[in-house]
Order: C-alpha cells, then sequence, then structure tokens
C-alpha cells in the first residue's frame, strides 16, 4: 500500500472519530443532565449500547492503521509525524479506558450529575487529541 493511501485511510478514521467526539462533546454528553433522574438508566444503558456500535470498532481500525503508518512512514514523514500521529491516538485510548469508561461505570450506577460534569471536563482530551490528529493528517495529506 503507497503511503499516500495509508495517509488518507488514517485521515478518513481521524475525520469520522473527530467529528463523532465533537457530536458527543457538545450535544450528548451536556444533555445528560437533562434527563430526568427517573429515565436516567434507561437512557445511559442505550447511549453506551448505541455508541459502542458507532465507536469501537473504528478506535480499533484507527489504532491498526496509526501504528501502520509510524512504522511505514518513519523515514517518509517529517518530523517524526507518524509517530506523534500514534501518540495521540493512545492518548485517546488512555483517556478513554482510564478516565471516560470508570464516569461511565459510575453513571451505570444511577444519574450523578458530579460524573456527569467530570465525564464532560476529561472529555476535552479526547476531543483536542483527535482534533490535533485530524489536523495533523490533513497537514501532511497537503504538503
Amino acid at each position: 500500500m503507497s503511503l499516500r493511501l495509508l495517509l488518507l485511510l488514517n485521515f478518513a478514521a481521524a475525520a469520522y472519530l473527530t467529528g463523532l467526539i465533537w457530536t458527543v462533546q457538545v450535544v450528548h454528553y451536556p444533555s445528560f443532565g437533562q434527563v430526568p433522574k427517573a429515565a436516567w438508566e434507561a437512557i445511559h444503558t442505550a447511549h453506551t449500547r448505541r455508541m459502542s456500535y458507532v465507536v469501537l470498532a473504528p478506535m480499533v481500525v484507527e489504532l491498526a492503521l496509526a501504528a501502520w503508518l509510524a512504522w511505514a512512514g518513519r523515514h517518509a514523514l517529517p518530523g517524526g509525524a507518524g509517530w506523534w500521529s500514534l501518540a495521540l491516538v493512545v492518548v485517546v485510548w488512555a483517556v478513554t479506558f482510564f478516565i471516560s469508561v470508570p464516569f461511565h461505570n459510575r453513571l451505570a450506577q444511577g444519574y450523578d450529575y458530579i460524573a456527569i460534569d467530570g465525564l464532560i471536563r476529561t472529555n476535552w482530551l479526547r476531543t483536542l487529541a483527535w482534533t490535533a490528529r485530524a489536523g495533523l493528517l490533513g497537514w501532511l495529506l497537503a504538503r
């Protein structure tokens, strides 16, 4: 596979996930605070299940593509850009599993405004990391 095609596939995955995370950050998570406590369990369960359908496989694909790009582009991409791109994916995964998942586990136990607020605040880490990755890959494609 050519490096250009690999860059394009990485950009497509990053752009999809960046759009998704901005929707979650600006629409979904803030809306959690508006859910009546009596409906919380059903809403959160549905959100978690449905989001896994649209985010899990693309995140796995993105991780594989980012690792492939880092290795394949190690001599061709400027300033270790492939490795920086992979590092941003690792940041997203770390925040997801060490911060976001514990917040969601706490929210699965019941409505908790403090956990919702924490989820919104810490999700900016993923939002900015994915946005930076999409920007980096867009820059690499444009050059």
